[in-house]
């Protein structure tokens, strides 16, 4: 009995050594991790905003975003990323570090960010393409929605900045491209599809055409620092 007693005694003794962390200090391995703040701040908040509020990449917190894209488009893009474009894959059946429970605590939490119904009665175009769209109708939409603020060809202009850059062209998808022009980049002062021209909201077939536009201009090999035979004139001395 006494011997109990003592192996006892040692064993809380043991537990109480100054240095040693109390129960409640245990650290959760990374992938036990689901709360959506901690979750949201190591891996989303540098680019799209410590709230949503968007930043190198959109705003995630808007009523009419998150009333368009579905919890599936959500996961799917969180857990496999865009290829050829900045946004990993944050799942680890792609390769990422989430697991499916801390990627469904992610789009739980962005969904709390706007009430149920903040964007009722609005109907923004659909979020993926319903119709194909045309390059050549794009040109005359862009002209009517686009070219007071990205200039007439849509090089930039004195509101807004180039957005058929190839190097810009070469890090967004279509889907990106669409999902600005139906949002906008309020952060930025862009529109969404409804404040180009007043009274006349973007239909789903012009959103279509101007992204064709757009994709229109990528290039093959968007890093190529000059266009073909450029390079031998500036060997030569001429700027």
């Amino acid at each position: 009995m006494l011997l109990a007693v003592m192996m006892l005694a040692s064993t809380v003794a043991c537990n109480n050594l100054p240095g040693r962390p109390a129960p409640v200090s245990d650290v959760l391995r990374p992938s036990q991790q689901t709360d959506f703040a901690a979750l949201y701040a190591q891996n989303c908040a540098a680019c799209h905003g410590p709230r949503g509020e968007g930043g190198a990449a959109i705003a995630l917190a808007g009523p009419l975003y998150l009333a368009t894209v579905s919890d599936q488009v959500l996961r799917s893009v969180t857990t496999d990323g865009i290829p050829g474009t900045p946004m990993p894959a944050f799942g680890q059946s792609a390769g990422g570090t989430l697991t499916v429970q801390q990627i469904a605590a992610l789009v739980d939490g962005i969904r709390k960010w706007v009430p149920a119904g903040a964007a009722e009665g609005v109907r923004p175009p659909s979020y993926v393409a319903g119709v194909p769209g045309e390059a050549k109708r794009g040109a005359i939409v862009y002209q009517s929605f686009c070219s007071s603020c990205h200039g007439p060809g849509g090089d930039g202009g004195k509101a807004a900045g180039s957005i058929v850059d190839p190097s810009f062209l070469a890090l967004v998808s279509d889907q990106g491209l669409r999902t600005t022009v139906i949002f906008g980049r309020p952060e930025l002062g862009a529109p969404d599809w409804r404040g180009d021209v007043p009274g006349h909201p973007m239909t789903d077939q012009e959103v279509s055409d101007v992204v064709a536009w757009m994709a229109a201009h990528r290039v093959p090999y968007p890093g190529q620092p000059y266009p073909s035979g450029a390079g031998k004139s500036l060997q030569g001395g001429e700027r």
